[in-house]
């Protein structure tokens, strides 16, 4: 793995939240850098090499997640903002890409819905035959525990379900809107679009979409690497390639080498590869 420069990690260590002086422990203090970032992951951390509510949590880059988490204070803390963050809904919460939990600010969501969503007339040719029965369901009743959502559907597996929404939440048709732990835990449903109306009802071309997301992960990173933007979103390399060079052509980034590119911002200071 190629080695970044310590300004690039200095600049992540300010935007991620990776300094004891900056690390967050409210509610208001997710969202604000959830918003300032753009989008972040869940409860994920270094091994990752992205920006996180549990890192965040942690205050530092070599933040690890434990492997009994009940007992750690720092993943306890993160869990529970988790939880408040999504009941709050000022911020998108969902299992989107590679089944990791996001965070996402308003504005990102419909760029995220114009890569991986699809329309309400597509849905019968990309849905399973389950996703669309639950689909259906809460299109019916809006919200919904697990366990009602899961026997007004009809299915006796609870795989069954547990697949259909991970499919609904990856298409962003559904989120979880709260947590609730008694008298036992369950997630509470509810369709995305009836959360986030006014930002579902912004479209946008994928080719533009791909374009803002990579401003907003170069942004968020300060340089990025070959490949970083197709390793993480699953994009083919072309598409990658071609959004940042839109993004040179803009006077937004520069290119230093191939498939490294750095913020302008950064070069005028002096950061190189």
């Amino acid at each position: 793995m190629k080695i970044l420069p310590e300004e690039i990690e200095l600049y992540r260590d300010r935007k991620w939240r990776r300094e004891d002086s900056l690390k967050i422990d409210t509610a208001e203090q997710a969202e604000a850098m959830i918003e300032e970032l753009g989008f972040c992951l869940g409860l994920t951390d270094v091994r990752k090499n992205m920006p996180s509510l549990y890192t965040a949590v942690c205050g530092r880059r070599d933040a690890h997640m434990p492997r009994n988490v009940q007992k750690d204070e720092e993943a306890s803390r993160a869990w529970v903002l988790k939880d408040e963050v999504m009941a709050r809904g000022n911020v998108y919460y969902a299992k989107l890409i590679k089944g990791k939990s996001w965070f996402l600010a308003r504005r990102m969501i419909p760029v995220f819905n114009a890569l991986w969503g699809c329309s309400k007339a597509g849905e019968s040719g990309v849905l399973s035959k389950n996703a669309q029965i639950v689909l259906k369901v809460l299109r019916k009743e809006w919200e919904l525990a697990t366990s009602d959502l899961r026997e007004m559907c009809g299915f006796k597996d609870k795989k069954d379900l547990t697949n259909a929404l991970d499919e609904l939440q990856r298409r962003m048709k559904v989120v979880p809107q709260e947590a609730l732990y008694t008298p036992k835990f369950t997630y509470v449903w509810t369709l995305a679009e009836s959360r986030f109306p006014d930002e579902f009802k912004i479209k946008m071309k994928r080719e533009d979409a791909l374009r803002e997301l990579a401003r907003t992960f170069l942004t968020m990173n300060g340089m990025t690497l070959l490949g970083a933007l197709s390793g993480q979103f699953g994009f083919y390399r072309w598409e990658s390639g071609k959004a940042n060079h839109e993004l040179v052509d803009e006077g937004f980034a520069e290119r230093l080498v191939t498939g490294v590119y750095s913020l302008k911002e950064n070069l005028a200071a002096g950061v190189r590869g």
